[in-house]
């Protein structure tokens, strides 16, 4: 009899540990999608915050260039 339950003890740990697997794989999955997502964004932010940074620049010199720009004109 002991080795019957023996049997059905290996069995189960072997059932528990394919689902702690499938769980790892699932939130490694979900991780993986997670930083993705944070590197688009980031990427995107960092797009726009180089263009901001081009915006100011171009500004300053053509005011350095033609003075500011006067809105009653």
């Amino acid at each position: 009899m002991w080795v019957e339950d023996w049997r059905k003890a290996c069995i189960g740990a072997n059932a528990s540990t394919e689902e702690q697997q499938r769980q790892t794989r699932q939130g490694v999955k979900a991780e993986r999608q997670q930083v993705k997502k944070l590197q688009r964004e980031l990427k995107y932010k960092d797009k726009a915050l180089t263009e901001t940074a081009a915006l100011l620049t171009l500004s300053k010199k053509a005011k350095a260039i033609w003075g500011p720009k006067d809105e009653d004109e």
